[in-house]
């Protein structure tokens, strides 16, 4: 039996805290490109067989993070659609250098519309005890990090999917895709 050549890289990788509408505007994208949408947590849960709340309550976060990172490194190998990263893979350096030349966006939101989105009471396990003030310190820590990575950043407060996923294709020259 052969080896099935790697597919990737991924057409798009999406970064990004809870609630900029990763799986959402990945969807759309991967519809829109007519190619598959993956995200790295669900990979995460299926390898684990358990949410990723769970895994955090289980095994601790340094666990996750290990599981995350081969994660991201299986996925970016081998998937040539659109891919969205959990938010907190970017603190990883050895994941920050895979994306390095890739096509990524950083998919930026406001607290106000994260809350919304998301509620903040969504099982988060690291937004759990005062998750504004946890959000905002998350944020002010992988934000230099969603930049550095990042080809384009996109904007998402109080835009549909349908017009981040067009501002997404046009930062990415994609839009004749």
């Amino acid at each position: 039996m052969t080896a099935r050549p790697a597919a990737g890289p991924p057409r798009i990788v999406l970064v990004g805290p809870p609630g900029a509408g990763k799986t959402t505007v990945g969807q759309v994208l991967a519809a829109r490109l007519g190619v598959v949408y993956r995200d790295t947590d669900g990979d995460i849960e299926a390898t684990a067989g358990k949410p990723i709340a769970e895994i955090f309550i289980d095994e601790g976060e340094p666990h996750f993070r290990e599981l995350e990172r081969a994660a991201v490194r299986a996925a970016l190998a081998e998937h040539d659609g659109v891919l969205s990263l959990g938010g907190g893979a970017v603190m990883d350096d050895g994941t920050r250098t895979l994306l390095a030349g890739l096509p990524v966006v950083f998919l930026e939101v406001g607290l106000h519309d994260a809350v919304r989105r998301v509620g903040l009471d969504a099982p988060r396990p690291l937004l759990a005890v005062n998750p504004r003030q946890r959000w905002r310190e998350l944020m002010d820590a992988r934000r230099p990090l969603y930049t550095e990575v990042a080809r384009a950043v996109v904007p998402t407060d109080d835009r549909t999917p349908e017009d981040v996923a067009d501002a997404v294709l046009d930062a990415l020259q994609l839009k004749d895709a």
